[in-house]
């Protein structure tokens, strides 16, 4: 038998390769373990960062709600994060341009419980005489008006105001009014006897009427063409709708066809005093973030006790014949009621509203037999008063350079 004896210096060699062998790999896994150790490190630091960021403008992760859930317990996040996003409603801005004289002290009560009880803000604007704006106080308002909180609902007694004209986002407008001849007769009377809140309200509102005005009749009035009682003071609803522009200002079809385009793109409903019920169920189904249970509120007895204060105190109707003058001259007036309230029941139809009211024809008795066809003459001195008014309300400017559309 062979015996084989390694040689000691092939021994050595072996021993000195394996021992640079593992000389060299111990520093390979050295060299490696460090760049893995900072990078870990840094994916942590970008992960915590990451983390704090998303916490910070997101809210918690999901993960840390789940374990809240399951623990029963709340976190820190939880009780000193920022609050989660509020989900408003659409629309979420609502503008109330409320025609005078058309039931809109009943729709602000309303509106006063209403935001208590839905949590949307209500500014109501104190100013009532101030219906057309120059181009500064339309772009003022504007302005003032998209910084409300949303959801917010607006009301104020002002024209048309066309948001889009000036860049800003365009809210939705809602509205009521009435037959023109009733309104007319109800804002005549109020001027000069109030209503029912005080029996020297009407001396607070018009301090400086004179009795000889106050107690004019108003079938002297119609008659004999007193400003107050002619054009173009009783061309008055359609303003509000057809917007800022001079020329809405002037009875005439223009005025007329420029307010039908505003309902029919720009307001979500108009409805008509005559038929508020109607109007208030209509809201309600198409704002419910707003009037939710607003029929219910109006017909509480508590709500009357308020609301009947605001009655028009010795009111009474003309004669035949004054009647018929007076709707020659709001013929304007009567076209675009006549639109609004056929657009009101065409709505009421398609959402298939049960109406709470017969759908009857509110014009008077006389309009299906009229004859008499009169003048509607402008006086020079209102003429006049009206050019004034115009150039003060302007500021001087030439309206149709900055405002050609309504």
């Amino acid at each position: 038998m062979k015996n084989y004896i390694r040689s000691p210096r092939l021994n050595n060699h072996s021993t000195e390769r394996n021992s640079r062998k593992g000389f060299w790999l111990s520093a390979l896994g050295l060299r490696f373990s460090l760049r893995d150790y900072g990078f870990c490190m840094a994916t942590l630091l970008l992960f915590c960062l990451g983390s704090l960021f998303y916490q910070l403008n997101g809210g918690p992760p999901k993960v840390l709600l789940e374990i809240r859930q399951y623990l029963g317990e709340s976190t820190f996040v939880d009780d000193y994060g920022p609050p989660t996003p509020r989900e408003l409603p659409f629309p979420s801005e609502v503008i109330y341009n409320r025609v005078g004289k058309c039931g809109s002290r009943t729709v602000v009560l309303l509106l006063r419980i209403l935001a208590e009880k839905h949590q949307f803000n209500l500014l109501s604007s104190d100013i009532h005489n101030k219906t057309r704006l120059t181009k500064h106080e339309q772009v003022d308002l504007m302005r003032n008006i998209s910084t409300i909180p949303q959801p917010f609902l607006y009301t104020r007694h002002v024209h048309f105001l066309n948001f889009t004209r000036f860049r800003l986002e365009q809210p939705v407008y809602i509205n009521i009014i009435r037959d023109p001849i009733n309104r007319f007769l109800s804002n005549y009377f109020f001027r000069r006897f109030g209503d029912w809140r005080g029996e020297q309200n009407h001396l607070v509102r018009t301090p400086q009427m004179k009795d000889d005005e106050r107690y004019l009749d108003i079938n002297v009035c119609i008659m004999e063409n007193y400003p107050e009682c002619s054009n173009p003071r009783l061309f008055y609803i359609v303003p509000y709708f057809c917007g800022q522009h001079p020329q809405c200002r002037e009875p005439d079809v223009w005025a007329v066809e420029r307010a039908k385009q505003n309902v029919i793109e720009n307001f979500l409903l108009v409805g008509i005093l005559e038929e508020l019920e109607d109007v208030l169920l209509l809201l309600e189904r198409l704002l419910p973030h707003y009037f939710s249970d607003v029929l219910s509120i109006y017909k509480s007895p508590e709500f009357w006790k308020m609301g009947n204060l605001t009655g028009t105190v010795k009111k009474h109707m003309p004669s035949l014949e004054a009647l018929q003058v007076l709707y020659q001259r709001m013929k304007y007036e009567y076209d675009f009621y006549n639109f609004v309230r056929d657009q009101f029941h065409l709505t009421k139809k398609k959402i298939g509203l049960k109406s709470a009211s017969q759908n009857s024809n509110h014009e008077p008795d006389f309009l299906h037999e009229l004859a008499l066809r009169t003048h509607e003459p402008l006086e020079e001195e209102e003429e006049e008063e009206e050019e004034e008014d115009e150039e003060e309300d302007m500021g001087q400017e030439d309206a149709n350079i900055w405002l050609v559309q309504p």
